[in-house]
């Protein structure tokens, strides 16, 4: 069995993105959605990427952002991927030439088996508890088994920690697992410790 990918998001700052490398993050989230708690200004981003190293993924989240605001950004931060959080079409999340991934929200009744041929060319589809319009790190969980066979890598996110993280990868079998608040003393404040035992209880061998 391969093993689970893990992405710590929402990091703001470079003690937090050492402690998340150093604990075997395989991608890091950096948030440019203004709503978020966690939203950083290019500028930011690019001094923490900068810190980043070598095969860890650096994904930049965006939501229902203009073409010229997003391809601003991208012309400052050095990004591996896109996560789009809002209304975004397929044509609009290809546009920037980068691989990207689509975030759904399971509360919102979607038939997630048709988003997903929307999407069809996705690197993977990030399925999440936050309401419609919203950017995910809300800490609740969806229910899991209403994740249908999907064509594509599944990302799964809301509400995960190291509590329950091994049971979601058990039950799941996702590509991998996105954490954000369940790894937090505060919004945006990343706990190592907390960091490290979710990466290790989401890689542990069954």
């Amino acid at each position: 069995m391969s093993t689970v990918r893990v992405k710590i998001c929402g990091i703001t700052r470079g003690v937090d993105l050492q402690a998340a490398v150093a604990a075997g993050a395989d991608a890091l989230g950096f948030v440019f959605a203004q709503l978020s708690k966690r939203v950083l200004e290019p500028q930011q981003a690019t001094d923490l990427v900068a810190n980043a190293p070598a095969f860890v993924s650096r994904v930049g989240l965006f939501m229902d952002q203009g073409i010229d605001t997003i391809s601003s950004i991208l012309d400052q931060v050095p990004l591996n991927l896109l996560q789009f959080h809002g209304q975004e079409s397929g044509g609009f999340c290809r546009r920037f030439g980068l691989p990207y991934i689509k975030a759904i929200s399971m509360q919102s009744g979607l038939d997630v088996q048709r988003v997903a041929d929307e999407y069809g060319d996705a690197a993977a589809l990030l399925l999440d508890s936050h309401q419609p319009g919203g950017v995910g790190g809300t800490g609740q969980v969806f229910d899991w088994s209403a994740i249908p066979e999907l064509p594509i890598p599944v990302i799964l996110a809301g509400g995960l920690t190291a509590a329950n993280v091994r049971q979601a990868v058990e039950q799941v079998k996702p590509w991998a697992v996105d954490v954000s608040s369940g790894v937090e003393d505060a919004p945006g404040r990343k706990n190592a410790d907390q960091m490290r035992e979710f990466i290790r209880e989401a890689k542990r061998e069954y």
